[in-house]
């Protein structure tokens, strides 16, 4: 008898086990390509930010009367910034950064959004830290330490683009209006009469900075100087390890699901397909303003979730190498540098405009702006022994024209390559 209930334990504790198991999976198959930059990364920049022992905490802003407006959340709360106020040379200068965050692409990614930071500002943090771009401390943020500086959470899921809703499963999808909300909201409070401003933002982030960039600039008057950075967010359109395009159904499902097609750019949309101007290669170009694109040459987003993702690497050929770029093979990293020369193509035309910069380096990384390893910092990544942050600078100030691009991989010593385990 003893032995036949040890036989049903064992059983309940396997179908416990099954059952937990396959809720995980679950959980980490709605993200689709979004739980490495969701999980991984975010650890990765989490842990890399707090370099400094205090870094400066900001806390967060409800975005009032934005409900009424249409502007909420995935799950419908109002959406949200933290800004920290500039103060002596920087005190009517503004950097506004757009928070990334991956994307959600079908009604169930959605779903699962609205119980996280990514969908509703119910689960935000009431406080974050700014570093890297957004620290106000002159030695790791050199020409920005002193401004306004703002980050607008990300809860809507299409790089701040979309205008539709699911009512199935109560599902908002209103980035447009998000968007437009904050820039009200933070011209209201000083941001109109700025002097200087910056429209800065990572990964999805910095998708939507180069959708957005020419409406920011239309916010101020032409006497402003108003420039934007897109970090880590040149997302390319290409063919990943099995011969698909993963990163193109991923886009055309957001683009279709959250009305982003009335959205964007005209001058893309008025010849190409909405799926194809949700890509910054396609966009470019045509942005009438100044534009800074730093990017890592080998990013690990697109690595990860792109080029190599589960679910186009079927015998799991590429899985140590999208890990670890150290354990690549020499094939692998032929393909990699493929990579490389598609992005270097991308950008070839928009680089000849003196008013665009570019600092491309040869990293395995994602994002480099907000860390405040990799912006500035004593041993950070570098091209021709220049930081992150002073080639910005020197862009934005007109110091110097900024076109760096590195050469190929290894030869860079100063990256900080991200490694997972």
């Amino acid at each position: 008898m003893g032995s036949f209930f040890l036989v049903i334990i064992v059983i309940i504790v396997i179908i416990i086990a099954l059952v937990s198991s396959s809720t995980l999976v679950d959980a980490l198959e709605t993200y689709h390509i979004n739980e490495t930059e969701l999980f991984s990364l975010e650890a990765h920049e989490a842990s890399a930010s707090l370099v400094r022992r205090n870094p400066l905490m900001v806390g967060i802003t409800l975005i009032q009367g934005a409900a009424a407006k249409g502007a909420v959340c995935t799950d419908g709360t109002p959406p949200a910034y933290h800004l920290h106020r500039g103060f002596g040379s920087g005190a009517n200068s503004w950097l506004v950064n757009l928070e990334g965050g991956g994307w959600c692409n079908n009604v169930r990614s959605c779903v699962y959004r609205k119980k996280t930071r990514r969908g509703s500002s119910a689960f935000m943090e009431k406080e974050i830290p700014f570093t890297g771009i957004l620290s106000d401390n002159a030695q790791e943020n050199p020409d920005f330490f002193n401004w306004n500086r703002v980050k607008i959470r990300y809860c809507d899921g299409a790089s701040f683009t979309g205008d539709s809703e699911y009512k199935a499963a109560q599902l908002q999808f209103r980035g447009e209006r998000i968007w437009w909300a904050a820039m009200e909201d933070l011209k209201s409070k000083g941001m109109r009469f700025a002097k200087q401003a910056l429209l800065s933002g990572c990964s999805a982030g910095g998708l939507a900075t180069i959708i957005h960039c020419d409406e920011f600039r239309g916010l101020f008057p032409r006497t402003t100087k108003v420039k934007c950075l897109s970090d880590g967010g040149l997302f390319l359109d290409v063919v990943d390890v099995s011969g698909g395009h993963t990163l193109r159904g991923i886009f055309s499902g957001v683009v279709n699901l959250q009305g982003v097609q009335k959205n964007l750019p005209r001058t893309c949309t008025n010849h190409l397909d909405p799926t194809s101007c949700f890509f910054p290669q396609n966009l470019i170009s045509n942005i009438r303003t100044p534009l800074f694109i730093l990017n890592a040459a080998y990013d690990s987003w697109q690595l990860q979730s792109s080029l190599a993702p589960p679910s186009a690497d079927h015998r799991g050929f590429w899985h140590d190498c999208r890990l670890n770029h150290a354990k690549c093979g020499g094939s692998q990293i032929q393909f990699l540098q493929g990579f490389r020369n598609q992005m270097l193509n991308v950008v070839k035309g928009f680089s000849r405009s003196n008013q665009n910069g570019l600092f491309i380096n040869s990293c395995f990384a994602h994002c480099q702006s907000e860390r405040q390893d990799t912006w500035f910092a004593d041993n950070s990544p570098a091209i021709g022994n220049k930081a992150i942050a002073l080639a910005v600078g020197d862009w934005y100030f007109d110091r110097a024209v900024v076109k760096d691009i590195d050469c190929p991989y290894p030869c860079d010593k100063t990256c900080h390559h991200l490694v997972f385990k």
